[in-house]
């Protein structure tokens, strides 16, 4: 099977290429496509130096869905791997993920990173799309914001994309009711640390906003 894998990247100029090429170091990686979302810096460049094979360029900032619907249309893989940009040389543990999408154990695998070394919210995210999840599916996620995954491409072709910041929160739910199976993975992968800033605060108010109206858009699919 062709493994790819898509990288949604903004202003990510200082890490993507460390990415991508923690990426590139695994054997079983053969595809790896760089949707860089309307990037002010040198990403895209960045992202062809450190090895990617496919680089897009968007000309604005569509958000993380689009990028990674764009990017995952672009692939040519029968798994995919979906990579957040800031993770660096710590990229390297996808082969965790990978491994029982390969074996055929599961559809689609999430990563559980460690706790953050620095606290930069008050969780409310991340109960709010707990909740919604349990809710809605019945079951209990450990990481339920998590970028990190796995999937196969029926499950992209069932499932999709949604977007802004509710795209993980909507592909759990839409993959468990369509009967795929979901395996959460403990993994030692780590991002780029902000804190509690106020430009934080902004993005987690915002992130916050599109789990809430990704969540009501699921529940009203049940309803209908």
């Amino acid at each position: 099977m062709k493994v790819s894998a898509v990288i949604p990247a903004f202003n990510e100029e200082a890490r993507i290429g460390e990415t991508v090429g923690a990426l590139r170091s695994l054997a079983v990686v053969s595809e790896i496509v760089v949707v860089d979302d309307g990037s002010a810096d040198g990403t895209a460049e960045a992202a062809r130096d450190g090895g990617a094979d496919v680089v897009i360029r968007l000309d604005k900032n569509s958000g993380k869905g689009e990028a990674l619907r764009r990017g995952a249309q672009a692939a040519g893989g029968d798994i995919i791997c979906l990579v957040d940009a800031d993770l660096g040389g710590t990229a390297t543990q996808f082969k965790l993920l990978l491994a029982p999408v390969l074996a055929g154990e599961a559809d689609m695998t999430v990563g559980v990173l460690p706790r953050p070394r620095r606290k930069a919210g008050f969780g409310l995210v991340t109960g709010l799309a707990a909740f919604g999840i349990r809710a809605l599916t019945g079951f209990k996620p450990s990481s339920p914001l998590s970028g990190q995954r796995v999937i196969t491409r029926e499950v992209f072709r069932q499932c999709g994309f949604g977007s802004g910041f509710g795209v993980e929160v909507g592909l759990t739910v839409e993959c468990l009711r369509r009967g795929f199976r979901l395996l959460e993975v403990p993994v030692q992968m780590r991002h780029r640390e902000t804190g509690r800033s106020l430009a934080g605060f902004r993005h987690r108010g915002r992130q916050f906003i599109q789990v809430a109206r990704t969540l009501w858009q699921s529940f009203r699919k049940v309803r209908v």
